[in-house]
């Protein structure tokens, strides 16, 4: 008998968030998860509410619940559709404010949410440093163990490396990336772990007191081999797509006497003071 290989059909939305416009993106988010066929489908960092805040008062005013009502409609969209559904949001918890991405599988109880680790420039006067850890959702119906981190992440090797020792067949990545060197990572990223790696990133520019920065488009998705499979451009809007599979990023080795994860000598790797 000849099992199965099962397959993801993977898509990564690439638009321009308005800032503080949350009816518009919300809106235009609902649309592609009701509409674009496909089994995952990946949104960008904050891709409900904008990006480039100003103050903790500022991210505050715009923070939801992930019990919340955006994050409820989109459960809902992912159960009736049958869609594993990621996006970031500003996310309340208590008395904090974190840079969150809801990962919603239409089996409620797998959907979890994962807090941004690592703060880039700003954001650290308007949220708290994330206090989810890394982990990976296992799905045994599609038969897919997914990572998540977000954006800054990508700078950090344990990020990645931590998802991949957890099992990790894909991570997804939802970016607001404005620096110009992130594409020299990703390969690597993806290479080093065995593991596919898509970069949802957003487009467009923001300008708050003054200040201004630029998004890169770019949205990317790598193969396990370190391969790009497919690119978005820098400035438009637009939906990338492939398929995964992800048993074939579960053998660590490489040749009959090497494995990247088996060959590991963590207590090597920091240096001890006397």
């Amino acid at each position: 008998m000849i099992r199965k290989v099962m397959m993801i059909r993977l898509s990564l939305v690439q638009f321009e968030p308005i800032f503080g416009n949350v009816k518009h993106n919300t809106e235009k988010i609902f649309h592609y998860a009701n509409t674009i066929e496909a089994d995952m489908i990946v949104f960008p960092e904050l891709c409900t509410t904008g990006y480039f805040f100003q103050s903790r008062e500022e991210s505050t005013s715009y923070a939801e619940k992930f019990t919340g009502e955006t994050i409820s409609t989109m459960q809902r969209i992912s159960t009736e559709l049958d869609k594993i559904i990621v996006f970031g949001f500003v996310e309340s918890y208590n008395d904090k404010i974190f840079n969150s991405a809801a990962i919603l599988f239409p089996e409620k109880e797998l959907s979890r949410v994962y807090r941004k680790t690592h703060l880039f420039y700003k954001e650290r006067f308007c949220f708290d440093p994330g206090d989810s850890g890394f982990f990976v959702i296992e799905d045994i119906r599609r038969d897919i163990r997914l990572g998540t981190m977000i954006c800054y992440d990508w700078r950090f090797p344990e990020a990645a490396r931590s998802l991949a020792l957890l099992g990790a067949d894909l991570i997804v990545c939802p970016s607001n990336l404005v620096t110009k060197v992130w594409h020299k990572v990703m390969p690597a990223r993806a290479l080093e772990n065995k593991c596919y790696l898509a970069v949802a990133n957003r487009i467009g520019k923001e300008e708050r007191h003054h200040e201004e920065v630029a998004f890169n488009g770019d949205s990317g998705i790598w193969s396990y081999n370190g391969d790009l499979i497919t690119k978005a451009g820098g400035d438009d809007e637009t939906v990338i797509n492939t398929v995964v599979y992800p048993e074939k990023t579960r053998d660590k080795s490489f040749n009959e006497f090497n494995d990247i994860f088996g060959d590991r000598r963590p207590d090597m790797y920091v240096n001890k003071k006397d």
